[in-house]
């Protein structure tokens, strides 16, 4: 930290930061832009990083990870809420007529694998976990019941209640299959919609179309479950209304019966994965207690997690790692193994167990939309983009020439990436990030 201090190029290291707008691990970039008069073949204007701090040019990582870097996960996380948020209210290309639409917020669920510890609340007060009169002792000899009241960070929530009992193999082999269990669920959905309402599949096309947008989010058991917002729209997207007889309560009626109905089969070991029996599906409101604004920032907020709340790790396992000796929780430890153990057996390769171990088996995207929800993240981007771009022009810091009579020659190269511990804090102070677990990472 001192040496960076007195470094004679502090300030343009600290405007560095800046811009990457306290990156914790930014992307270290070595080489040079060249802009040249296509007319003449002069040369109009040259960047390079040889003077730059260490001959590098800092851009930010871009991660959606908090658990790697805070500051570009808030990007990434600003980006869904807006992108959920104008499908419910419009902007960025969706009308606000939009608001009109019914629309639900509905969560799927896992199945259960196991008793696990969990914290459970009525009307304010903490219960017991799983407080059993006559509990039943399991094949291993221990009493399947739990009589404490469990705080939030009581570090048992998830555990099973018996490690040997759990269906470790079903946890992970549901993360693997999720994404095609969610694939189904829109097919039945459609499909039940239109038998609803005397229609076909085809038929229901010239009438309605369900946009969608989801996220996957983490349980503290280590499986996923989906939330989504369902919207219904006119033929031609959010542009035109549906049919007054599209309503809230035939799409609720639609979302239950799909939700149970759709299995996805893993053949080579003849086991079929379904959604659990918990279900919820409310209406999203202006007015109400859930509005466009609560719906999208609680989508936006899982769009930056993973599997950390599980105790596991936020890198891929790689193939020397020890795993009895990893910084993990032993239930994380366990369905890891699984991961390894199953995902060695060739017919299931394709499920990729091995490669997606330290997700715990899900390999999905974790926020998608239909095409026709509301704007995309590539689009928001270049918007941004395109603004400091035109910041700069208007500064002088980039040269203005005249679209179409400039040809720009560019050469990068990776040279490495990160912060040292004391640039770190450093850029903390700089920016005003706070990084609660920035000292002791490692890099």
């Amino acid at each position: 930290m001192i040496s960076r201090l007195h470094d004679p190029n502090y300030n343009r290291w600290a405007c560095q930061i800046k811009r990457t707008g306290g990156c914790r691990q930014p992307i270290h970039l070595r080489g040079k832009v060249e802009h040249y008069d296509q007319a003449t073949g002069h040369l109009l204007h040259r960047y390079s990083t040889t003077t730059e701090p260490n001959g590098v040019l800092r851009v930010p990582c871009k991660t959606r990870r908090a658990s790697r870097c805070p500051a570009c996960a808030e990007v990434y996380r600003a980006d869904t809420y807006q992108l959920v948020r104008a499908g419910l209210v419009g902007g960025k290309g969706v009308p606000e007529t939009v608001t009109s639409h019914p629309c639900l917020f509905v969560t799927l669920t896992a199945p259960s694998f196991g008793v696990v510890h969990a914290r459970r609340e009525k009307n304010g007060k903490v219960l017991p976990c799983h407080a059993r009169r006559d509990a039943e002792v399991c094949p291993h000899g221990r009493t399947m019941s739990c009589t404490d009241r469990h705080n939030a960070d009581d570090p048992r929530l998830g555990e099973p209640l018996c490690p040997d009992c759990y269906d470790y193999d079903g946890s992970v082999l549901f993360n693997a299959i999720s994404p095609e269990l969610w694939r189904r669920f829109t097919l039945a959905l459609r499909r039940r919609f239109a038998r609803l309402n005397g229609l076909t599949v085809k038929a229901l096309r010239e009438h309605v179309s369900i946009a969608f947008a989801k996220v996957a989010e983490y349980q503290r058991r280590g499986v996923v479950h989906f939330h989504a917002v369902i919207r219904l729209d006119g033929p031609d997207g959010p542009d035109a209304p549906p049919p007054t007889w599209a309503t809230a309560d035939t799409l609720a009626q639609a979302v239950q019966h799909a939700a149970a109905a759709v299995t996805a089969e893993i053949k080579p070991l003849r086991r079929a994965f379904r959604w659990g029996t918990q279900l919820d599906t409310r209406q999203i409101t202006m007015t109400g207690d859930l509005t466009d604004q609560a719906v999208a920032a609680y989508i936006a907020k899982y769009a930056t997690k993973a599997a950390e709340c599980v105790g596991t790790l936020d890198r891929r396992i790689q193939p020397l790692d020890n795993l009895n000796v990893l910084p993990v929780r032993e239930h994380a430890r366990r369905l890891i193994a699984a991961c390894l153990r199953l995902g060695s057996q060739p017919a299931l390769a394709d499920l990729r167990l091995i490669h997606w171990a330290h997700m715990l088996g899900f390999r999905g995207h974790f926020s998608t939309k239909s095409r026709r929800y509301s704007t995309t993240l590539g689009a928001l981007r270049s918007a941004r983009e395109e603004h400091m771009r035109a910041e700069e022009i208007s500064t002088g810091r980039l040269p203005l020439f005249e679209e179409g009579t400039v040809l720009v020659i560019a050469h990068w190269e990776y040279a490495g990436q990160g912060l040292s511990l004391g640039e770190q804090l450093l850029a903390a102070a700089i920016t005003g990030v706070r990084l609660p677990q920035m000292v002791g990472d490692p890099q």
